[in-house]
């Protein structure tokens, strides 16, 4: 048997709200209804004893009980006063009790139905009391004559009329609590029908392990997730994106994005409107893949932002096109040295031995003096054979790299928090650019560059050097150089001088900055001698991990 599934959140409001309503508009009715009749009695006491006083302080009344036959006269009169107060009836009677009045005349002559003791002490009371005309609310008072009581008065005003007028009021209150019920009824059905459709009809049970779920999700997913309102302030953001946007604090939340200090093309992203497909941007020390969406639903539009991170990968990226390019370097010389030997083996071929034995030697010394000079000056296995591999790519486009003769970094010397592939990054970036910036102007699609410029040897020139407090880097080319309005935004993801292409252009040197910056170092740009672009970078190196 399956079980119902319990009422929506809204449905249980619904109830509870209409349940209260009611009791609120019943506990008005009753209260007003008890408070009503008491307000009623309490209107008719004072009617009856106003009536009651009036009669005996009106000295023809004296005059009437002094005659020979009081009832005569004051039997008209007592029915005229009854007539024009509205009240049930009227008695005039003497001390004795006996009535000299009565709104049925038979019953004049006979004894007063209820309590005359207080009054014959001289006070005036009301009570309710059972008489010949029912129940009433009445007053007995006192007629005085010069200070004697010579007769006693009683006015009243039957329950039923008293009921009668709480009846009619009762009619007008449950008119309004009825209406005020109704209104209440529909109000709450038209807030609970829209509570309805924002909680998709679960109940409260669902709700909160909804809640549950996605709290769990937030900090389980190591994708970064921002959810912004639609006035660019964040709404949620989970552990991911605070850890890739570099946001620390609780006061994150409610904050417009411009006002956290992001740089401004992510920033630009994260402001615009219409959705972006996975666009690589750069924080101060991370490389993110950004893909927005809007929102739109209820009153206002937001936009879902998730975040990669591809710090790593770019790295590994960055690795991969250095051993490309050392396995085309490596291609390209063994094509060279297929070519040289094959020269060799023909010229002996011709009986031409002493010519064979002087180009292999030439050739042999040639290849060798850049391998010792590099080897010689850096130490550094992951330099140096940066610098080898990319010597020979440089030789296979026509290009010189010469290394500076004041380049000397010692085995060892670099601590163990300067990793080999941040390394990489920099140096071979800046290689790369330098490499672009002396050729025919066209760019690899993953590195900045300037355009080289006809007529002049092209060289690429690199300093590296090593002391126990600092690593210089400095790649300087013989190309046009970079205009000076451009200095700094050669380093903004991007920026290129190459036309439009791949994703992920312009990256070089925005990697080789934020690669610097993470290990507190610098990066310039100035202008080589020889007239094109020169880059220093200057890392700190801590004395107490290095060795001399």
């Amino acid at each position: 048997m399956r079980l119902p599934r319990p009422r929506s959140l809204a449905g249980q409001l619904f109830a509870m709200q209409v349940v209260l309503v009611a009791a609120v508009v019943a506990g008005c009715a009753l209260f007003t209804y008890l408070n009503d009749r008491e307000q009623a009695e309490t209107s008719a006491r004072k009617q009856v004893t106003a009536t009651a006083r009036t009669i005996a302080d009106s000295p023809s009344v004296r005059e009437a009980i002094a005659s020979s036959d009081p009832s005569a006269r004051l039997q008209p009169y007592a029915e005229r006063v009854r007539r024009d107060t509205g009240v049930t009836f009227v008695t005039i009677m003497d001390p004795d009790g006996i009535r000299w009045t009565h709104p049925a005349p038979d019953r004049i002559g006979r004894r007063f139905v209820g309590h005359i003791g207080p009054a014959l002490r001289g006070e005036t009371f009301h009570e309710t009391y059972t008489g010949t005309l029912g129940p009433s609310v009445r007053v007995v008072t006192p007629i005085r004559d010069g200070g004697r009581i010579v007769g006693l008065v009683s006015a009243g005003i039957a329950v039923e009329k008293i009921s009668a007028e709480v009846r009619g009021q009762m009619a007008v209150l449950l008119s309004v609590a009825g209406g005020a019920l109704v209104l209440g009824g529909l109000g709450t059905y038209v807030i609970n029908a829209r509570l309805r459709r924002h909680t998709h009809g679960m109940n409260a049970a669902e709700l909160s392990r909804m809640h549950d779920y996605h709290q769990a999700v937030l900090h389980a997913v190591r994708e970064g997730l921002v959810m912004l309102d639609g006035q660019r302030r964040i709404a949620l953001i989970n552990d991911g994106a605070r850890e890739l946007l570099g946001l620390t604090g609780s006061d994150v939340v409610g904050r417009n994005v411009a006002e956290l200090g992001l740089p401004a093309p992510l920033t630009g992203v994260l402001l615009a409107s219409e959705p972006r497909v996975d666009e690589v941007h750069l924080t101060d020390d991370r490389v993110v893949v950004v893909n927005t969406s809007p929102v739109s639903g209820g009153e206002r539009c937001g936009t879902v932002v998730t975040l990669r991170d591809h710090t790593e990968l770019q790295a590994l990226t960055g690795e991969l096109d250095s051993v490309r390019g050392f396995a085309e370097a490596l291609r390209s010389q063994a094509h060279e040295a297929a070519n040289r030997l094959h020269t060799v083996v023909s010229l002996i071929e011709l009986g031409r031995e002493r010519e064979a034995a002087e180009f292999a030697t030439a050739e042999l010394e040639l290849a060798q003096a850049l391998t010792d000079q590099v080897v010689a000056a850096v130490a550094e296995p992951v330099l140096s054979a940066l610098l080898l591999g990319k010597a020979a790519q440089a030789n296979e486009r026509g290009v010189e790299l010469v290394l500076t003769d004041d380049s000397s970094v010692d085995d060892g010397l670099l601590p163990p928090d300067l990793p080999a592939r941040d390394l990489v990054t920099v140096l071979g970036n800046l290689i790369d650019n330098a490499l672009d910036a002396v050729t025919d102007g066209t760019h690899d699609d993953t590195h900045d560059g300037t355009h080289g410029e006809g007529g002049r040897s092209p060289r690429v020139t690199v300093t590296v050097r090593a002391d126990r407090h600092e690593l210089l880097l400095r790649v300087a080319d013989s190309g046009p150089g970079i205009e000076p309005h451009a200095a700094e935004e050669v380093f903004r993801r991007g920026w290129s001088t190459k036309a439009a292409g791949p994703s992920g252009r312009g990256l070089g040197l925005a990697l080789v900055r934020q690669t610097v910056r993470r290990h507190g170092g610098t990066v310039a740009l100035d202008r080589a001698a020889t007239g094109g672009a020169e880059f220093t970078v200057r890392l700190p190196l801590r004395a107490a991990e290095v060795t001399a």
